[in-house]
């Protein structure tokens, strides 16, 4: 069975999402300190992560649940974005949660 195609194209920017938010709060924000490691945005990094990797799971085995994750993985992913935005210096991280929250955003419609 072949998923549909925009639910495969939510489930590549969930995953994109979730291993971009892993590794950089792992690669980037640890090494670089300072507002990178407040527990507030690490912890927003790591709930980023997590809601993306469980939206992907839920589209991919076909769970009629998966709108409400990808509802709150659109909410979670733009204020990740915002968070990472305001600390600066991970650009990548930020057009990554925005693609997907809008992804997210469009599969919880």
């Amino acid at each position: 069975m072949q998923l549909d195609s925009n639910v495969q194209q939510c489930v590549e920017a969930c995953l994109r999402c979730y291993s971009r938010c892993l590794s950089t709060a792992m690669l980037h924000c640890l090494e670089a300190g300072g507002k990178h490691t407040e527990p507030a945005h690490f912890r927003l990094m790591m709930s980023c992560a997590e809601i993306c990797q469980a939206a992907a799971y839920f589209m991919l085995i076909g769970s009629s649940h998966h709108p409400h994750l990808c509802r709150e993985c659109a909410e979670i992913c733009l204020e990740c974005a915002d968070d990472c935005e305001r600390i600066g210096d991970m650009a990548d991280c930020v057009d990554s949660c925005r693609q997907c929250a809008e992804s997210c955003r469009q599969m919880a419609a």
